[in-house]
């Protein structure tokens, strides 16, 4: 097949999962012979406008600033974003100029089928379709609903709806979100894809120890109990809160250290809270987005990993800890959480702690049971893998969306 792929991430330009998901599933999608074109953001116009590497093309057209265009043709509930409204004068931007760019190619290439991944880049469909019949599919990995915990965009969820009703098919991340939706009646047919990982790489035996020396060199570790997050600085991801139960942590496990890696709008409020809990000393925090196998060498460090969302359609660096054998500690609250689906929490096949994002107290419990009970904590990393292995390997997810792309032509 011929794939256009429309996606606001995609390497070298990674800020959370979706760049991460795209960037291995393109790589999977040509290793089974197909070709892939991505239309992605072009983030500071810092990269060129196209990349040919053989069966992946990438386009990422120059944005132009619309800032004062959007803010006349804008709704009343647009205006009221602020400084917010430059990010969608970026979205706006982008997805026309990529419509435009796919257009232009469509003429000489001909496309089995257009994969829009969220609603900053399924914008791009309105434009295309009035243009052009190919069969498409929108991917949903979160919803702004969601993802927005009470103060959603009415504007992004009507144009999430729309686009979704005119594709007609669906791919989203967990039952739980399949739930989520069709509670919300989106009318488009829902189909379930759990996002994959790379077990061959994602494998502790491919660490060696100097690495893990190494690492604990440079954070200056000796034996302290290790707290591992990695993922984007947001709200809804729980690391203040996180913050927070390492205060108490800190209490009952005084040679322990909590290391952060990850971006987002939160860092400031982080180093805040880190100050205000006199914290600086124990809590190494990364403001940037590391390599793939320095973060593996991060999971192969940690005594136990900590992702307590507040909610979370799927965690893929959580299917990533346990592949790497590391128990974890997930935020499972709330109504759509996919961790519930990922991290089972008790029994024999016990991977790791459920705990309530929105409660520090909770997740400095669920860390405590990890580190108080080691032996069992070891038992519960082996299981991650084997879950892993066995329901979130992405050989499978490769599999099914392959086999839904295909239907669909």
């Amino acid at each position: 097949m011929k794939i256009a792929c429309f996606v606001w991430e995609f390497e070298p330009f990674l800020v959370g999962g979706l760049g991460v998901y795209a960037t291995e599933m393109v790589r999977k999608f040509v290793e089974r012979g197909n070709e892939v074109w991505i239309f992605s953001f072009n983030y500071r116009n810092s990269f060129k406008e196209f990349e040919d590497r053989g069966k992946i093309k990438i386009i990422r057209p120059l944005i132009f600033h619309s800032d004062d265009l959007i803010k006349i043709i804008s709704n009343q509930e647009l205006l009221r974003w602020g400084e917010g409204i430059k990010l969608f004068g970026d979205v706006f931007s982008y997805n026309f100029l990529s419509a435009y760019e796919f257009l232009k190619f469509a003429k000489k290439e001909k496309f089995d089928l257009i994969a829009f991944h969220d609603w900053i880049s399924g914008l791009s469909y309105f434009p295309i379709s009035e243009n052009i019949k190919i069969p498409s599919i929108f991917h949903f990995h979160s919803t702004e609903e969601q993802r927005s915990l009470g103060f959603a965009s009415s504007t992004i969820k009507n144009a999430e709806k729309e686009i979704a009703r005119r594709i007609g098919n669906v791919i989203t991340v967990s039952y739980s979100m399949k739930d989520f939706m069709e509670k919300r009646n989106f009318q488009a047919k829902i189909n379930v894809v759990y996002d994959g990982v790379d077990t061959k790489k994602f494998d502790p035996k491919k660490v060696k120890k100097k690495e893990v020396e190494e690492l604990k060199k440079k954070y200056g570790i000796e034996n302290e109990k290790i707290i591992f997050f990695i993922g984007r600085l947001t709200w809804v991801k729980g690391v203040h809160n996180l913050v927070k139960a390492f205060w108490l942590i800190k209490k009952e496990f005084p040679k322990s250290k909590l290391i952060i890696v990850g971006v987002g709008e939160e860092k400031g409020r982080i180093e805040n809270l880190i100050k205000q809990f006199n914290l600086e000393k124990d809590v190494i925090m990364r403001n940037e987005w590391i390599s793939e196998k320095e973060k593996m060498v991060h999971y192969k460090l940690a005594d136990v990993c900590v992702f307590p969302s507040i909610t979370e359609p799927f965690g893929i660096v959580a299917s990533e800890a346990m592949a790497m054998e590391k128990p974890v500690v997930v935020g499972a609250s709330g109504e759509v959480n996919g961790f519930r689906e990922q991290v089972i929490p008790n029994g024999k096949e016990r991977t790791g702690v459920h705990v309530d994002g929105n409660r520090y107290e909770d997740i400095a419990w669920g860390i405590k049971v990890v580190l108080e009970n080691e032996k069992e904590a070891r038992k519960w990393g082996k299981n991650g893998r084997k879950r892993v292995i066995e329901n979130f390997e992405i050989e499978k997810t490769v599999d099914k969306t392959l086999s839904i792309y295909e239907s669909l032509i």
